[in-house]
């Protein structure tokens, strides 16, 4: 649901017929000039922020959602979830579903589309935050580094799925492609069918029900021979509350996990990514592309990081280590950022008509950076930190690592167009320059963490140039194998 988002949003705000609820950027849309500007004809806070809503308000919910997820278990979180992805249906319901709604336009109704929009968020936002604690801590030790591989698959797949529709309902129903498009949110309600899942067993243990807790953890096994296992809870759990998780964080010893919690998210944000990720239709459009060959472009983009996703998590990732990943990424990035874009369109002036020919090398360009982002940033940025992310300090690492992603993911989304009307495609060059810091971070201060398990991270950080000085010998380690 989260890549869903991602994608959905980007090709209704692209559609004239929702356009007419933001008069302003459909007046400028439709009367724009071959003197004016193009890059401005999308600049308005209201329109970006039908788009960064929704993570503000996950931002908000996950806080909230990482103190419940410790008071109360994972399955509240996930449940209030659905709850609010259900207020979100019906919001959107009420708001564009009735016959005077494109009459009246937003002035009247279309508080309620930001409204559905922060519910969506907010049911993001909770999930996010407990569904990936509750799968990493149910599943068994030997498929937890595959389901955190297989996370950023399934938001690719989320985002090609809103890019398809948004196409098809486009060709097919015209004036009313947008509702068709929002009629598929709707489905988020299946996130209630988190009510009948079983409880984590380490919340239990936490909470000294260890009887209720083994008999969990016999149910999600099926099998009775879960006594090493239960063993090596109870010792990780006793180890656990020795240390709370937010006051190690903070000290010289974990400095590494720290930056490394903060910097990760931050750096898979300013690659860029979402700009293409949220704005494709958009920025097609601007440079002189139709309504609907946006949307297929954008589609084409969708597969695109959906195949770069499969190889890099059944070939590339088992192949190469994870800073040769993360430098050719970058470096293919860049390339493309200069290149592709930037070079062509300049930094001021109208882009003129361009030649048919030009589409195909445009959009063979940018499925080049959306493949190596993908077997990159797009997989390593959530596989890595939970490599390096050492138990006691893993929940608030963690927190820190979604709170910083959500928080960035809503900056790019609001003031996107009012940086593209201001830089142009200088834009471009501007991320192609964070590439350059991000290339030289990790080819400094990331080591290499392939096959390295958390307590050789321990031996890794104390050899490492730099971070060797912050981290010392420790005297008690934990398997981690719970």
């Amino acid at each position: 649901m989260f890549g869903f988002h991602l994608g959905i949003s980007g090709g209704m705000i692209s559609m004239d017929s929702f356009l007419k609820f933001f008069y302003q950027v459909y007046g400028k849309e439709n009367n724009i000039k071959p003197s004016n500007d193009p890059y401005c004809k999308f600049d308005s806070q209201i329109l970006a922020l039908f788009t960064s809503s929704l993570y503000l308000a996950a931002l908000i919910a996950s806080v909230f959602a990482s103190f419940v997820i410790q008071r109360f278990g994972r399955r509240p979180p996930m449940i209030c979830g659905g709850v609010f992805f259900y207020l979100g249906g019906v919001s959107v319901f009420c708001a564009f579903f009735r016959p005077d709604a494109e009459l009246d336009g937003f002035q009247k109704y279309g508080w309620l589309l930001i409204v559905s929009r922060v519910f969506y968020g907010l049911g993001i936002g909770s999930t996010h935050q407990s569904l990936s604690m509750y799968i990493y801590e149910v599943a068994r030790y030997q498929d937890r580094k595959l389901l955190n591989m297989i996370f950023p698959l399934v938001i690719s797949i989320g985002i090609f799925a809103a890019n398809v529709i948004n196409y098809v309902v486009a060709i097919k129903e015209k004036g009313e492609a947008w509702r068709n498009s929002l009629r598929f949110e709707i489905f988020q309600m299946i996130y209630l069918i988190c009510t009948f899942l079983l409880e984590s067993p380490i919340y239990l243990i936490e909470r000294g029900l260890y009887e209720k807790g083994k008999m969990e953890l016999i149910l999600i096994r099926k099998t009775t021979d879960v006594e090493e296992e239960f063993n090596n809870l109870m010792a990780a759990n006793e180890y656990r509350a020795m240390k709370d998780p937010w006051i190690s964080l903070l000290k010289r010893q974990y400095r590494p996990q720290l930056i490394l919690a903060i910097a990760i998210p931050l750096f898979q944000q300013l690659t860029g990514i979402n700009v293409i990720i949220f704005y494709a239709p958009i920025l097609f459009k601007t440079i002189g592309f139709g309504a609907h060959a946006s949307l297929m472009y954008a589609m084409i983009i969708g597969g695109c990081n959906v195949i770069a996703t499969l190889v890099s998590i059944f070939t590339l990732n088992k192949k190469f280590g994870r800073r040769t990943l993360f430098l050719q990424g970058g470096i293919q990035m860049f390339i493309c950022q200069i290149l592709a874009i930037a070079y062509k369109f300049g930094l001021d002036g109208n882009v003129g008509i361009l030649p048919k020919w030009y589409a195909i090398v445009v959009v063979c360009g940018i499925c080049v950076y959306v493949a190596g982002f993908a077997w990159s940033w797009g997989s390593l940025g959530w596989l890595v930190p939970s490599e390096i992310f050492s138990f006691e300090v893993r929940s608030a690492a963690q927190s820190i690592n979604v709170f910083v992603n959500m928080i960035f993911t809503f900056v790019i989304a609001q003031i996107f167009t009012t940086m593209f009307c201001h830089m142009k495609f200088g834009l471009f060059i501007f991320f192609a320059c964070m590439l350059i810091v991000i290339n030289t971070f990790i080819y400094k201060l990331l080591p290499e963490t392939k096959d390295i398990s958390i307590e050789e991270m321990h031996v890794i950080w104390q050899s490492h140039p730099y971070w060797k000085k912050f981290v010392k010998p420790i005297d008690i380690t934990i398997s981690d194998e719970f």
